[in-house]
């Protein structure tokens, strides 16, 4: 067994909608995702019956009258307290976490695995993709990022090394190893050099709003893609062009 220091780190961020005065958000490190609920109190109650204005108890005996507590206005105090933990089920280190349009489920993918949770089970999840091979030897993408569909609840993507994107439909089958639709843009042969394969790996990809299009980050560009069209983005924005002639050195640097 080889033992992973888990370091102290946020991997992803992800608010749940507002359904009361407190914020709820999902958080995730490389192994633990947690629930936190965020409030605020500006006002305490004061006039208690059974407890004296340190909070101590009082002697019940000598209470001849009934007071009614009422609020009175403080300093506005934050609270963030972590209110469910969702544990061991990465083998790898997490990437990516997703909250379900249906505010009830979400998703949490690893290296060669995704997981579906619900927001109320701490203890079960479902593996809803697992791209690991029955031979390690024969590994040749991993999974980067995955991202449930703002409206469409059984639908997600995830976008792997390789700088494809693969979109699921959880209706089809349980386990969503098989893609109903796969987005990749057909390599130019007169680019290909020996860092192609580095480059077009897709560090995030995004949903537009509206859920017709996707948004997809690799090493050099930023990537529109129409849900309607796999062949290519419809977009293509360069980022950090200077960088492809230093892609050597860089290379050679580990960055």
């Amino acid at each position: 067994l080889k033992s992973l220091e888990i370091e102290e780190k946020i991997n992803k961020i992800r608010w749940l909608k507002r359904k009361n005065p407190a914020h709820f958000l999902l958080s995730t490190n490389d192994k633990t995702i947690k629930l936190w609920k965020v409030s605020e109190r500006d006002r305490r109650a004061e006039g208690y019956n059974l407890r004296d204005e340190s909070g101590q108890l009082v002697d019940t005996s000598a209470i001849s009258t009934l007071r009614v507590p009422v609020l009175k206005p403080m300093e506005l105090m934050i609270e963030a307290s972590p209110r469910r933990i969702f544990a061991n089920a990465h083998t790898y280190h997490i990437n990516s976490i997703s909250i379900n349009s249906d505010q009830e489920t979400y998703l949490s993918a690893d290296d060669l695995r995704i997981n579906l949770w619900h927001l109320e089970v701490t203890d079960q999840s479902f593996n809803i993709v697992d791209i690991k091979p029955t031979n390690m030897e024969e590994l040749t993408e991993v999974i980067t990022a995955a991202e449930f569909h703002p409206h469409d609840c059984n639908t997600f993507v995830y976008s792997s090394s390789k700088g494809t994107i693969r979109l699921c439909d959880m209706r089809v089958s349980a386990l969503c190893d098989s893609h109903a639709k796969l987005f990749e843009e057909p390599e130019d042969p007169t680019n290909r050099s020996f860092f192609s394969e580095i480059i077009s790996s897709i560090s995030d990809v995004k949903f537009s709003n509206s859920g017709r299009y996707m948004i997809s980050r690799d090493y050099l560009t930023v990537k529109v893609w129409d849900l309607h069209m796999e062949t290519k983005p419809i977009e293509t924005y360069p980022v950090h062009e200077y960088l492809r002639s230093k892609l050597c050195s860089l290379y050679e640097n580990d960055c």
